[in-house]
């Protein structure tokens, strides 16, 4: 039995969860890598149908992040998360069968919809279970399932798409795992928070703090993902090829999930300026990317960096997310920060070409350095306020 700080549920019912976690971050990056072969596949389709088939997952998974959590407020979690699952399921098998471009986006978009679903319900279950130490454990862990299974998800879709292409959206096929799971879960009922916890100390989601949550993911995810957009490009001033350019992009993802597996050590060293040392991580490592004369061991080193950062701060802003809103609350809460990470994904492309149309930048390694002085004027305020801030220090 695993201690969850408020009781006891078995493993199975742990691994149940950790299965959702693992399937949320598949729709639309988890095919990226092949968009290129779809291309060749549908000839007259044009650019943007293709890129279709990883945008209009990511823009139908916010409008039902934000459904999903206001219907987990009063309606049944295990209803909502047997729905969104076998809709997910449904579409995968649909993606797989598809023999035509539009069947693909329409059976894709439909992906982002059961998605959307229960990606609430991958870190409300362990707030709704977990409590603590507990669950800040518990969210560092989902958060590197997540991870690891987007690394694994598109370095298989690679390979599984070179045997045949339909076999590369065999990855969205991965809720059948979760539906005969589900089971263990229901038949563990979560036990009430203490009365002393934090979520009891609000009565209503705490709206000042959840902003400042938003604004602060937004601003860490939006910086972080330059990493994937443009490191191809930069690359090759490097001398890399795209594999090894493909490899950088992995181990940033790789260092996004590692912390996750300690981050109760992490925060123990760190305590209350534990976002202010990852930020500067961040800062650091995206200016290593940004020099106009880069080699591989720079992008390497400041990928990993920037990684290691973000992967810290993501989890801690759930657990911030969840102690700011009353126990039936939380998932809601969650919804409202989690579609941040989803709406940054979608505006990213724009803001960096933006900001080259603004500054007049022609290279790829000036958008580096950009989010590298935006992420140090937020560890100079964190440095300044992180001991009575709330969102950037301690919570409590």
């Amino acid at each position: 039995m695993i201690d969850t700080g408020k009781g006891k549920i078995s493993l199975v019912a742990l691994v149940a969860i950790w299965s959702v976690s693992a399937i949320v971050s598949l729709p639309g990056l988890a095919i990226s890598p092949i968009l290129d072969d779809m291309q060749t596949i549908f000839p007259h389709a044009s650019e943007l149908e293709v890129q279709m088939l990883e945008s209009l997952p990511s823009l139908m998974i916010i409008p039902f992040m934000l459904l999903a959590g206001r219907w987990a407020v009063r309606g049944n979690k295990m209803r909502l998360l047997v729905i969104g699952t076998s809709i997910f399921l449904a579409s995968g098998v649909g993606c797989t069968l598809s023999r035509t471009l539009i069947e693909l986006i329409i059976t894709s978009t439909l992906v982002g919809v059961g998605a959307g679903m229960i990606i609430p319900l991958s870190t409300g279950l362990i707030v709704d279970y977990f409590t603590g130490d507990e669950r800040v454990k518990q969210l560092g862990i989902s958060s590197a399932v997540n991870n690891l299974t987007l690394v694994v998800a598109t370095s298989a879709v690679g390979y599984l798409a070179d045997v045949e292409w339909h076999l590369a959206f065999v990855v969205y096929l991965l809720p059948i795992v979760t539906l005969v799971l589900i089971p263990a879960i229901s038949r563990t009922k979560p036990e009430p928070e203490p009365k002393t916890g934090a979520q009891n100390r609000q009565t209503t989601l705490n709206v000042k703090i959840i902003v400042g949550l938003v604004l602060f993911y937004f601003a860490i995810t939006y910086t972080s993902l330059i990493v994937t957009y443009n490191t191809s490009y930069v690359a090759t001033l490097a001398g890399m090829d795209s594999s090894e350019a493909g490899v950088v992009i992995s181990l940033f993802f790789l260092a996004i999930m590692a912390p996750g597996l300690m981050l109760n050590r992490l925060i123990a060293i760190f305590g209350r300026a534990v976002n202010l040392w990852s930020l500067i991580a961040m800062c650091v490592g995206l200016a290593l990317m940004s020099l106009q004369h880069p080699t591989s061991l720079s992008l390497t080193i400041g990928a990993i960096l920037t990684g290691l950062g973000y992967g810290v701060m993501q989890p801690i802003i759930y657990d911030k997310a969840a102690t700011n809103a009353p126990p039936h609350l939380a998932t809601l809460s969650l919804a409202i920060v989690m579609t941040t990470n989803y709406f940054a994904i979608l505006v990213a492309p724009f803001m960096i070409d933006g900001i080259d149309h603004l500054f007049h930048t022609t290279g790829h390694t000036f958008a580096y350095l950009f989010n590298s002085i935006v992420v140090l004027i937020i560890a100079i305020v964190t440095a300044l306020t992180y001991k009575k801030n709330r969102v950037l220090g301690s919570d409590d």
